[in-house]
């Protein structure tokens, strides 16, 4: 009968429907900046399990959560992961995604809204880990601070180490043939493809009106 706990309860499944997304995203789009990302959430929920063995500090109800898959808590896997993700979709849209048509209104815009949108889904995934009793406010304070700090560091990772090579493993034989491309150098990608798209599909109506002439 505790409708906010089972709406928080859905929330806190955020992190596994982000990684379904990214795995549907990187099998339709292919984008080595995408599967870099996804990279650094794995890593980053590597460094998350290397700091609860390494801690220990237990859970404040062990025994009211049976189905748990390690009985640590600090710190929280869930709020790792869901600032990880928000602070590196933040740096992201604002530092590497670049703005275009001399940055109007609505472009700008829809970028403060889905970073506030970002926070919320981190601050609410957060705060349902210490409502259903799985953490400890410091355990999702720390796991929010260590998600943010990996964010930052894998984002710098990505731009300064990574990218510069994307284009030389987008020439692979074995990245041509799994069709894996490098959109690195595009300032925005969303506005390129539909442009493209556009053009594209206009240019083989011509020609379809052509041929029924």
């Amino acid at each position: 009968g505790d409708f906010s706990g089972q709406l928080l309860a859905y929330l806190s499944l955020g992190p596994i429907f982000i990684i379904v997304g990214f795995v549907t995203l990187i099998i339709f789009k292919r984008e080595l900046h995408t599967i870099s990302f996804l990279g650094g959430l794995a890593f980053n929920e590597g460094v998350n399990w290397l700091i609860k063995n390494v801690i220990r500090e237990p859970r404040p109800c062990e025994e009211a959560h049976s189905t748990v898959t390690t009985k640590y808590g600090m710190p929280s896997s869930h709020s790792q992961f869901m600032w990880f993700f928000s602070v590196y979709s933040f740096l992201f849209l604002y530092l590497r995604m670049h703005q275009t048509n001399n940055a109007r209104f609505l472009d700008l815009l829809w970028r403060h809204v889905l970073s506030i949108c970002l926070v919320t889904a981190a601050l609410l995934v957060s705060y349902s880990r210490v409502y259903l009793l799985y953490h400890t406010w410091s355990q999702v304070l720390y796991g929010g601070v260590a998600g943010s700090i990996m964010a930052i560091a894998w984002f710098a990772f990505t731009q300064e180490i990574l990218t510069p090579l994307f284009p030389r493993i987008a020439a692979w034989p074995i990245s041509e043939f799994f069709l894996i491309r490098d959109t690195s150098l595009i300032p925005n990608i969303l506005w390129f493809e539909y442009t493209v798209t556009r053009a594209e599909a206009r240019n083989r109506q011509r020609k379809l009106g052509t041929k029924l002439q």
